[in-house]
């Protein structure tokens, strides 16, 4: 573990896990009294099939992030990832808050996730390169893996030096001992 590292980033496939890690490690974190303020994203299932994402805040805010949609063709007011239209105005009405919130003290601010839907939203790719270049702040991050056309923030994260990414697979995310490497770099740059 490099001792230059800050924030944690989480990647790997979808499905793996990341999403649950992040919640975990964010609850091992609130019960050493560690402020953590962010978000993470969850899928929406109606009968079984995935039907969409919705944003929610670690103080208990939900927002839809987007909703399965048929093409509507060619409408190009729509933010698409495949089959789901991206709410924008949803997400920066619970995200943006976040990563403008003045600091009351040391604290962890999450970001789960980082990925296509995300980057429809040109503030909150401001304010996530914002508050990963802000010597006084400690992130936990997740970010796809890599596929197809690269997405610039996302290489941006991936390649920061300040940053321990971790690739989460099957094998490794319920390891104790990935765990505790995850708790203490968060811990540790708390410190600094």
């Amino acid at each position: 573990m490099a001792s230059n590292c800050r924030h944690v980033v989480l990647t790997g496939p979808p499905g793996v896990g990341k999403t649950t890690l992040v919640q975990k490690i964010v609850s091992k974190l609130q019960a050493k009294v560690v402020t953590c303020r962010g978000f993470y994203t969850q899928e929406v299932r109606q009968g079984g099939k995935r039907v969409g994402f919705d944003i929610i805040t670690l103080d208990g805010k939900t927002g839809v992030l987007s909703r399965a949609k048929p093409d509507s063709g060619g409408n190009r007011r729509e933010c698409r990832v495949g089959q789901y239209v991206v709410d924008v105005p949803g997400f920066e009405s619970l995200a943006l808050p976040l990563l403008r919130m003045q600091s009351t003290g040391p604290h962890i601010l999450v970001l789960d996730e980082i990925g296509k839907m995300e980057m429809f939203s040109q503030e909150f790719v401001r304010g996530v390169r914002q508050v990963i270049s802000q010597p006084d702040m400690t992130l936990l991050l997740t970010i796809p893996i890599p596929k197809g056309k690269p997405i610039p923030l996302v290489e941006e994260i991936r390649s920061h030096p300040n940053n321990l990414v971790v690739n989460l697979t099957r094998d490794n995310r319920d390891d104790c001992d990935l765990h505790e490497k995850i708790l203490k770099v968060l811990t540790t740059s708390l410190q600094k």
